[in-house]
């Protein structure tokens, strides 16, 4: 039985797309419609495969964007210059087009509304897409889990989800870090996270946070050696990252 849900999970499956919006000038929001989705948890990702007339195929691997809802499951891609997955659905790929899904895929890098306790995001440029699908879930799920996300990105035009995470959310605070531009009028110089970031913005160790942390690898490694120095459990630390190692 086990045996025929994991099958049917990592089957491929024709998804069409049921509606695109733009997230960022480069990043585009995909809601696709999966008959016979079998569900997901909020930190799982999804291969996308697509294939050509040739038969030539190319798929690439992306985190869900939003808590299950029936057959309908939602991507944020960012276009990666030359990407041969990415291009193609940023870019020309509309509304009636079909794809292949298969997932959905991670059992580690998940959040589940039945947890209680306090959760600190960690995200780096579009390392954020799982992390929203963590926030959306808690407030489907009626969740008084406290979140405190803190997102780094490199100038205000990159924010992915801009006006969802404007508005106040009992429970949940959000601390951004840029990196190269600082929004308008808004003191200071740009910078990345570092100890003094987390001291303040995270939660302190002592209150046993699980800890989500997605972005670069390089991003990544850096993130979780602040948090273990500053005395966060490393069995509470979960990491999802991309990109080369900064080795």
């Amino acid at each position: 039985m086990a045996g025929t849900a994991v099958s049917g999970r990592l089957a491929w499956r024709v998804a069409r797309l049921a509606e695109a919006r733009p997230e960022t000038p480069t990043a585009r929001t995909l809601v696709f419609d999966i008959p016979g989705w079998p569900g997901h948890l909020a930190g799982q990702h999804v291969d996308v495969r697509l294939t050509a007339a040739d038969g030539y195929t190319a798929q690439r691997s992306y985190s869900l964007a939003a808590p299950a809802d029936g057959d309908r499951v939602e991507l944020t891609v960012q276009r990666v210059p030359g990407g041969e997955v990415s291009e193609h659905l940023t870019g020309r790929y509309a509304v009636g087009d079909p794809v292949e899904i298969r997932g959905p895929v991670g059992g580690w890098f998940v959040w589940r509304p039945a947890d209680p306790a306090p959760v600190l995001l960690v995200a780096g440029g579009s390392g954020i897409v799982p992390l929203i699908a963590m926030i959306r879930a808690r407030r489907a799920a009626g969740s008084k889990a406290l979140f405190r996300l803190v997102y780094s990105l490199r100038t205000p035009a990159e924010r992915y989800y801009a006006e969802e995470l404007r508005r106040p959310v009992a429970g949940l605070d959000v601390t951004y870090v840029y990196t190269r531009e600082l929004p308008e009028g808004q003191s200071g110089i740009p910078r990345r996270i570092n100890v003094a970031t987390l001291n303040t913005a995270a939660w302190p160790a002592d209150f046993g946070p699980t800890t989500y942390v997605c972005g670069p690898t390089g991003f990544v490694e850096t993130v979780a050696d602040i948090l273990l120095a500053l005395g966060h459990d490393p069995h509470t630390i979960r990491t999802e990252r991309f990109g080369p190692s900064r080795d």
